[in-house]
């Protein structure tokens, strides 16, 4: 098939900028260890989702516009970066479980399916870099006269790598020897995330990427 090499070239690009760590790892890592396996997959769900919203925004030529738009692509990032930074303000303000001495000690409520899938939605979604990477692999990379067909096929595969390398992530990072070695500084360690979260959103609000 004549598109195959366009395919794992497409596939190879993507797969690299996924594998880059940034607010998407962060956020998964965060979810697997804070709250659980699941939260964890179900956030990788929701960075998949964000793929392909990036995909159809990229094809429907409205990321073209959010890109030539400053008032538009400003709005993207600024949504992006407060997110970020709100997720990190409710981490830095995590304490250890049963800090509270009218409470007993108990582990930190899990996160919904919705909520976990919200989050990944919502950090992938509202990162313009993203958004202008998809423009630039659907304007210089893959050819206007490529099928439409064939785009929907390597936008979907996209989708669905990103969603297998985090969800793969989650499920390392949460395994049981890991969360047990961590039980005692898990405050800690999503205090560090929340700081993380905070610098990539100041980031992405102070960059000028177009």
């Amino acid at each position: 098939m004549e598109y195959i090499p366009l395919i794992l070239s497409v596939a190879l690009i993507h797969f690299l900028a996924v594998a880059s760590p940034g607010p998407d790892f962060i956020m998964i890592v965060r979810n697997s260890l804070v709250y659980s396996k699941r939260s964890g997959i179900y956030t990788a769900v929701g960075l998949g989702l964000g793929i392909l919203l990036h995909v159809t925004l990229a094809l429907a030529g409205v990321a073209l516009i959010i890109s030539q738009s400053l008032v538009l692509f400003n709005i993207v990032k600024f949504l992006g970066a407060a997110y970020l930074i709100y997720i990190g303000i409710k981490s830095l303000r995590a304490k250890p479980a049963g800090d509270d001495a009218t409470k007993p000690a108990k582990a930190k409520s899990d996160l919904t399916p919705l909520q976990a899938i919200r989050s990944g939605l919502i950090t992938n979604a509202t990162n313009p870099k993203a958004t202008l990477f998809f423009l630039s692999l659907f304007t210089l990379v893959i050819q206007p006269s490529t099928p439409l067909d064939i785009k929907v096929i390597m936008g979907i595969e996209m989708a669905v790598v990103t969603f297998a390398w985090f969800a793969l992530l989650a499920v390392l990072v949460s395994h049981r020897a890991i969360k047990q070695r961590i039980t005692k500084i898990q405050h800690h360690i999503e205090r560090v995330m929340g700081g993380i979260l905070i610098v990539f959103g100041i980031v992405l609000a102070t960059s000028n990427a177009k």
